[in-house]
């Protein structure tokens, strides 16, 4: 299983989800985002390149496709799993 995956399911399971349930909502999600081939759990060429980001890799593009400016210009948290603007 693709490690952006078992990221969101822990994720999903550490606010309460049954671990069945959290495997196909962040399954169902990761194809919605296009991470993920439909109907399977493979990455596609999008998938792979943010994995290879990293968690904090993705929430400074989160952050800077949200509040403007380059990914660099943000800090991530790994607290809160967020990043904010230097």
């Amino acid at each position: 299983m693709p490690k952006i995956l078992e990221r969101l399911v822990s994720q999903l399971k550490a606010k309460g989800m049954p671990e069945n349930k959290a495997y196909a909502v962040a399954t169902s999600q990761q194809q919605k985002a296009g991470n993920l081939k439909k109907g399977t759990q493979e990455l596609t060429e999008k998938g792979a390149r943010r994995q290879g980001m990293g968690a904090a890799g993705r929430a400074k593009d989160r952050a800077a496709k949200a509040g403007g400016g380059k990914a660099g210009d943000y800090v991530y948290s790994k607290k809160t799993n967020r990043a904010t603007r230097r």
